[in-house]
């Protein structure tokens, strides 16, 4: 099966859109101060073809707002990069020339680097003589792999938690990392909606084995009673919301097995039969899944209806 492939620019738009003076907070506090972040609104995507190239580049987030205390106004350009581009200062200064050409405004901006491995990445470009220095382009960068993630964990800043998933970890830092991600989320208190967006984003690139989830509910259970209790619960509460999709999944897999079946049988019989089926077969695999994990038998028989006796032979 192909792996599936990761909308690295989706996520992190989606990130820094709804986070975005968190974002200048946690990486730019000098940039935060001088920008009226009430004046803050997201340009349509600019799409640049490189004729010279063959290629076409797309501008990730375009931000117009005011700085405070002038009329003007600033663009910032925020580029996600997740592969190395040796001409990317280049290709930085053609965004910025054309965004110029096209607004006649001043322009900050800003690459964030998100690749798996260290590495140095320039965050300028100079063309000169021995005679004249003719350009001299600068542009504000964040290189996440190089960023202590442990620095991080008690700010409790929504782009900070989400960011750890992509910070200079270990793989035997995993566990831990995820644990200081839940600590964050409790302590933010956010909406549904903007909880689940960074639940989403740091599950994408911090994924953890069953036995690193197992080993992530031992070190949970042994924190302070309160904050224990907390982080639980909102695990309990995203493990509960994949245990409905996988019963969704097996309702959808059972109604189509049963119209093929329904064909020869009667389609509404198949049907039902199908949809039952499903459901069952789906409940015993998210059963099978929290067993694995450690879920209690009372948990399960909570969170996915199946009566106790069944979840005891399933542990058999």
């Amino acid at each position: 099966m192909a792996k599936k492939r990761i909308d690295h620019d989706r996520l992190f738009k989606e990130l820094l859109s709804t986070f975005f003076e968190d974002f200048l907070l946690l990486f730019f506090p000098d940039v935060y101060e001088h920008i009226d972040i009430h004046h803050l609104s997201f340009l349509s995507e600019e799409l640049f073809t490189d004729v010279t190239a063959g290629e076409k580049h797309r501008v990730d987030l375009l931000v117009e707002t005011k700085v405070r205390g002038e009329d003007g106004l600033v663009i910032v350009h925020v580029e996600h990069q997740s592969y190395k581009q040796r001409t990317f200062p280049e290709r930085m200064f053609l965004y910025f020339s054309r965004l110029f050409q096209k607004h006649r405004r001043r322009i900050l901006p800003i690459a964030i680097f998100s690749y798996d491995e260290r590495r140095d990445e320039p965050s300028s470009l100079m063309i000169q003589f021995p005679f004249l220095m003719v350009l001299d382009f600068r542009f504000l960068t964040v290189e996440l792999r190089k960023l202590p993630w442990r620095e991080y964990i008690r700010r409790d800043n929504p782009v900070a938690a989400a960011l750890l998933s992509k910070m200079g970890y270990n793989e035997s830092e995993k566990v831990e990392v995820k644990k200081e991600f839940l600590r964050i989320l409790v302590r933010l208190e956010l909406d549904e909606a903007k909880q689940r967006l960074l639940f989403g984003f740091f599950e994408t690139y911090l994924r953890l084995s069953e036995a690193e989830e197992i080993q992530l509910r031992n070190e949970v259970s042994q924190m302070e009673t309160k904050e224990a209790k907390q982080v639980m619960e909102l695990i309990i509460s995203y493990e509960q919301r994949g245990i409905e999709k996988g019963i969704q999944q097996g309702v959808k897999q059972g109604i189509e097995q049963g119209l093929k079946q329904g064909i020869k049988q009667g389609m509404k019989q198949g049907i039902e039969q199908g949809r039952q089926k499903g459901i069952e077969e789906g409940k015993i695999d998210i059963a099978k899944k929290m067993l694995a994990k450690g879920y209690d038998v009372d948990t399960i028989h909570e969170l996915t209806g199946l009566p106790a006796e069944k979840i005891e032979q399933l542990k058999k």
